[in-house]
């Protein structure tokens, strides 16, 4: 278990490192890292399951899923352009639609580790946007700049505010008390789907900061504004979705 996980996150490490030019000359090593991260993935879920055909069918389900997709990436790899970028996107709705063949059948859930792994995703994002701002402001400090930064300081602090005051304490005693199907159907859709765009608004937002704290006094270009306003609106949009779906608010 433990050597497969370190292999895993040595292939995710390449991945990230490919992703500047995903799209380009490393195309081809992203989609060969990411390859081995998730057969790693299913390997580990087989070998928990071994003896359990419920687990196994369900394994053998959620691999479909992720063979196209990732069968996907190959074939975008030697493609460029706009056909590139569709092929891409197929290749994520059908490797996240996955996980509904079957309805979550077969599937074990511990709901308290589940909901903390999710939430200390959130915690390793919101410290990114920290490091984001301090790598922002690592020019000549001024008033403008420390304004900035303590407003930014200020955001992600609400946002972790919004998290984890309320909605993620009654979420994960939501995802307790449901069981069976429901449960993991839940666990499904308000975690492994809802907080990726969560943790993307988050991503979005650093981004947007840190090329604010870069210039302070020039009005922000298109693609820095969108990132700081809409990865804000993008992390609210999911959270009010997650509260819905599992607390009904």
């Amino acid at each position: 278990m433990r050597l497969v996980m370190f292999a895993a996150m040595g292939a995710m490490l390449i991945a990230s490192l490919a992703v500047p030019d995903v799209f380009g000359d490393d195309a081809l090593l992203f989609a060969c890292a990411y390859a081995f991260v998730r057969i790693a993935h299913l390997v580990l879920y087989t070998v928990a399951g071994w003896g359990d055909r419920d687990l196994l069918g369900a394994v053998a389900r959620l691999g479909v899923g992720t063979t196209i997709g990732v069968g996907l990436l190959f074939v975008a790899a030697a493609l460029d352009g706009p056909v590139q970028l569709a092929v891409w996107a197929v290749a994520l709705v059908i490797d996240m639609l996955g996980a509904y063949i079957g309805g979550g059948k077969g599937w074990r859930l511990a709901p308290g580790h589940f909901a903390e792994r999710h939430a200390l995703i959130i915690i390793i994002a919101l410290g990114e946007s920290i490091v984001a701002l301090g790598l922002g402001a690592s020019h000549k400090l001024d008033a403008g700049v420390i304004v900035a930064a303590l407003l930014g300081l200020a955001i992600a602090g609400v946002l972790w505010w919004l998290y984890f005051d309320v909605v993620a304490i009654v979420a994960e005693r939501k995802l307790r008390e449901a069981t069976g199907k429901a449960q993991l159907t839940m666990a499904r859709d308000s975690y492994s789907h809802l907080h990726l765009p969560m943790v993307a608004g988050i991503i979005l937002f650093a981004v947007g900061a840190k090329k604010t704290l870069g210039d302070v006094g020039e009005p922000l270009k298109l693609v820095p504004a969108v990132a700081l306003c809409g990865g804000v609106a993008l992390y609210l949009v999911a959270h009010v979705l997650f509260r819905l779906r599992n607390v009904g608010s």
